[in-house]
């Protein structure tokens, strides 16, 4: 990293940029923290640029949002530092009592002037990361759209007093003909061809993402040693975290991605709380649903699903949720740390410790 003298750090502006979708407000502070300029301009890069090039360097903060990761490539190569900030870490804005987009400009510059950890600054993923990761994002939405019009079809049918038998995805609009009265395939029957053209769409993804997994991110396979992790959930995981090397600890990981439950002690009270559902929530969704099938009755036997049976023989109204997460959490660890080691998944270790001991 370019070491800068004293001086020129002692004269370097601050400015805080609060982004909005169609225009975003500015506001420029000297080394003094006092306001030295302040404005609106369009969320667009040649208004970015227009603006913040040529101008004299300086540490710019902005919000991490859906812009974030293309303005803050724009200002680096316009010169300036850039902040991006955790927007978990910005309560100072989203409850305030006077907020309004100026006023939040002003606030991250005050934040970055004075201390810049305050805004627990994130690092974007590489683009060919989150062109990768698009292709799942985008076969997500493919499944939650089909999900969608199969409830609907599922309510029109219920409507005439039939019922479409519980089934696959794929085999629902079979299903559904054999099934559906005459009254209802009038209105029906288009959805039902666009649930078959979203499930052929649906696997063109599925193909696609086992070549990208096998060809780009050959050591996706060293996760899906674990039974119940498929190509899906690995890459996703891959993609996500993209250095494993960023975690001092692979328990750290279930931090990140907020399967830890929150914490607010005070005194002798110490409550428990909810998981902080920080960090991505696409993977966290599914390395649950990877934990609901490990727990399952077609889970393997394994140290993990042990280890998650012996928490919900612990009672109670919640006991199979808590552990579900608690297996989710450590899942996660288990994934890092045959990412970062390579070694083979011995599904029962810690039995094969206790026999090897006796």
């Amino acid at each position: 990293m370019k070491k800068h003298s004293k001086t020129e750090a002692a004269q370097q502006l601050t400015i805080g940029i609060d982004v909005s979708d169609r225009s975003s407000c500015y506001c420029i502070l000297d080394q003094t923290g006092e306001i030295q300029g302040e404005g609106r301009l369009r969320s667009r890069p040649e208004a970015f640029r227009q603006q913040f090039e040529g101008m004299a360097r300086a540490v710019v903060a902005l919000e991490a949002g859906t812009y974030s990761r293309w303005m803050s490539a724009l200002l680096r190569e316009c010169g300036h530092e850039v902040i991006v900030a955790n927007p978990r870490r910005l309560r100072l804005l989203t409850t305030s009592d006077k907020k309004n987009d100026p006023q939040d400009a002003r606030t991250l510059a005050e934040m970055a002037w004075a201390k810049p950890a305050l805004l627990a600054p994130v690092r974007h993923r590489s683009a060919e990361a989150q062109r990768d990761l698009n292709l799942v994002r985008a076969r997500d939405l493919l499944v939650e759209a089909r999900t969608k019009l199969i409830n609907g079809v599922r309510c029109l049918v219920k409507g005439f007093g039939a019922r479409v038998p519980k089934c696959a995805s794929l085999q629902f609009c079979q299903q559904a003909h054999l099934h559906m009265p005459e009254e209802a395939r009038g209105a029906a029957a288009p959805m039902l061809e666009v649930i078959d053209e979203l499930s052929e769409k649906i696997r063109y993804y599925d193909e696609l993402l086992e070549h990208v997994a096998r060809t780009r991110y050959p050591h996706t396979a060293l996760l899906k040693q674990v039974c119940g992790v498929g190509t899906l959930t690995a890459l996703a995981f891959v993609l996500t975290i993209e250095e494993p090397c960023r975690f001092q600890r692979s328990r750290d990981v279930g931090c990140y991605l907020g399967l830890r439950p929150k914490q607010q002690d005070s005194g002798d009270r110490s409550p428990q709380l909810r998981i902080t559902k920080a960090g991505d929530s696409y993977l966290r969704k599914m390395l649950v649903s990877c934990a609901h099938y490990i727990l399952g009755p077609f889970g393997p036997d394994t140290d993990l699903r042990r280890w998650g049976l012996k928490l919900c023989e612990r009672g109670g109204r919640n006991a199979k949720k808590r552990a579900v997460v608690a297996v989710a959490r450590k899942l996660a660890v288990l994934l890092h740390r045959l990412w970062v080691t390579g070694e083979v998944y011995e599904p029962l270790r810690n039995q094969a410790t206790v026999n090897f001991a006796a």
